[in-house]
């Protein structure tokens, strides 16, 4: 893993009227790692997650993203540089096919043949070959959480921002993800936002823990679970996974 930092933010703070949902974060990952962020609801990470995509401005505070400021920049550039995103609330096409969901997210970054290549990499590794032709309307919830991984997968992001990636899926679709996010990370930087604290053990990475806004604790999590302040903060003392 490159010590190099792919993504960099400098006292990021967002401002709802007199809400401070982001607090002045200074957060670094590196190319190749793989962070869990933790949290209570409320805590800042979905906000933290769209300051960083463009999808809400910063009130203040700085994002880099490969040596380059993007603090001002709107979402389809941020996206055209390499950050994808998997929002909480699938964003498909529900009328349209898996397939149709899949070649248009891939568009948005490449055309002609590259377009079909990126598609069929995305169906190959989600194995969604059996579901193509379906509309995503007719889908179990766990695949058509996958069919919203694969739009962001077929765009071929260098940081991944997973936001509650497990919602809503089955136990063997669970064990099933944190396959294949070990596999995607061999490509790119991710970030994963979970409540699900044994999916979060077995990822078994850095983890950083938001309250209020701000990091309180960033390690281990055999380490993170120890620590009084997280405990304290996230489940009134009593923090298990």
């Amino acid at each position: 893993m490159s010590e190099t930092p792919v993504l960099e933010t400098h006292s990021l703070e967002k401002r709802f009227g007199g809400v401070q949902a982001v607090a002045g974060i200074d957060f670094r990952i590196r190319r190749g790692e793989l962070r869990c962020l933790i949290g209570p609801n409320g805590a800042g990470k979905s906000t933290f997650f769209k300051l960083i995509t463009g999808q809400l401005p910063a009130t203040s505070g700085r994002i880099i993203f490969e040596g380059r400021e993007i603090t001002d920049e709107p979402p389809h550039m941020i996206g055209r540089l390499g950050i994808g995103i998997k929002n909480q609330v699938p964003s498909v096409f529900e009328g349209l096919s898996v397939e149709e969901n899949l070649r248009l997210a891939a568009q948005r970054r490449y055309s002609g043949r590259r377009t079909s290549a990126a598609v069929d990499e995305v169906v190959e590794r989600l194995s969604l070959g059996k579901v193509m032709r379906q509309t995503v309307a007719s889908l179990a919830h766990g695949t058509r959480q996958w069919v919203d991984i694969g739009m962001v997968m077929s765009q071929g992001p260098k940081l991944l921002l997973l936001d509650e990636p497990t919602a809503g899926m089955a136990d063997e679709e669970i064990e099933r993800a944190v396959a294949l996010i070990r596999e995607i990370n061999s490509a790119a930087s991710i970030v994963v936002v979970e409540h699900d604290m044994q999916f979060i053990r077995k990822l078994s990475s850095l983890v950083t823990v938001f309250h209020q806004g701000r990091v309180i604790a960033e390690d281990v999590m055999e380490n993170v679970q120890r620590d009084p302040r997280v405990r304290e903060v996230y489940l009134g003392g009593s923090f298990h996974a």
